[in-house]
């Protein structure tokens, strides 16, 4: 093991610095909630929590590590950190919290083959709604099957909007997203969002919305169109099996009430933590809401405790680590 691997084996948690992206749609409740030190004069949409990308890279926030880049961690101290995850270029998640201020683009993430054709990369992700205004909704499938003829029709007309499905949504709430499911984010919606580690996305309709210099945002229709499952009618959203909320090939979402200590997982997997409400301590680190740690797989006190009462987690893994 290398001396990094022994340090770990003591130290702390790994936090990272988040990553701020401004988008057309975004807001401020990333600060207005959860304490975010957002850029001023600015809609930020997106802050990408945990990310190994060329265009992005978390670094690590504190501690002997300090400055490392996630890529890094990924490639250089493998087993020490991840465990026994399937090998890979880059770590194979991407963990983000989105703030719609007004709706998202109705868009589609390719399935592993289309993306293959189209030069992209596959996406599925799964949505945790941590705050939202009242009437908000989420835009999901369709509300009857189509032929491709009829939603390009539909798109023709400027009709498109009227066959998407809508699903209202609260706080405390989740929907499960496939690659090829058409979907967008309503506006007023605070969400944790946890996908494969992608940022291929097709719009095939933004509402008609231009941006500040009065151009409409390009679209990508014939590779959407390529995408988009037409039979996924009224999806419903996830109904918790437990502490379960999804389990897919690429990771594995549980929600927990924390009333006491408890091991986030077993020695030699490693686990992604998102505080939700209340607040964590995991060895030397504590963690508020909307802040997310990576417990390595070697680090050997476990614990995370509630400092609160009524302190809520998402505890993220990938599920095949043997």
């Amino acid at each position: 093991m290398s001396d990094v691997g022994q340090m770990l084996n003591w130290n702390s948690p790994l936090l990272f610095k988040p990553i701020f992206q401004e988008r057309i749609w975004g807001g401020r409740k990333l600060a207005d909630l959860f304490g975010k030190d957002l850029p001023a004069d600015t809609h930020i949409g997106e802050s990408w929590e945990i990310v190994d990308r060329p265009e992005a890279q978390s670094v690590v926030r504190d501690g002997p590590l300090r400055g490392k880049t996630l890529h890094e961690l990924w490639t250089q101290h493998r087993k020490e950190i991840f465990g026994d995850v399937p090998d890979g270029p880059r770590f194979p998640l991407l963990v983000k919290l989105l703030d719609a201020r007004e709706k998202l683009s109705l868009q589609v993430h390719p399935p592993e083959n289309i993306a293959l054709k189209l030069g992209g990369e596959p996406k599925t992700e799964f949505w945790y709604v941590a705050a939202s205004a009242p009437g908000a909704e989420l835009f999901v499938g369709l509300q009857k099957a189509m032929t491709r003829h009829q939603f390009e029709e539909a798109l023709r007309s400027g009709t498109i909007a009227e066959h998407v499905h809508a699903v209202p949504i609260k706080a405390d709430e989740s929907m499960f997203l496939p690659a090829g499911r058409l979907h967008a984010v309503g506006p007023g919606n605070l969400l944790v969002e946890i996908q494969q580690n992608s940022d291929t996305t097709y719009r095939v309709f933004d509402w008609d919305r231009v941006d500040h210099e009065g151009e409409p945002r390009e679209l990508h229709v014939d590779q959407a169109l390529q995408c988009i499952d037409f039979n996924d009618v009224e999806p419903k959203l996830i109904e918790p099996k437990g502490e379960l909320l999804v389990r897919h090939e690429s990771f594995e979402i549980q929600k927990w009430k924390l009333d006491s200590a408890r091991e986030i997982a077993r020695l030699g997997q490693f686990a992604i933590v998102c505080c939700l409400t209340g607040s964590i301590q995991c060895d030397d680190v504590g963690l508020v809401p909307g802040e997310f740690l990576l417990v390595p797989a070697q680090l050997q006190d476990r614990r995370i405790e509630p400092v609160k009462e009524g302190t809520s987690l998402l505890r993220v893994t990938i599920p095949n680590q043997t």
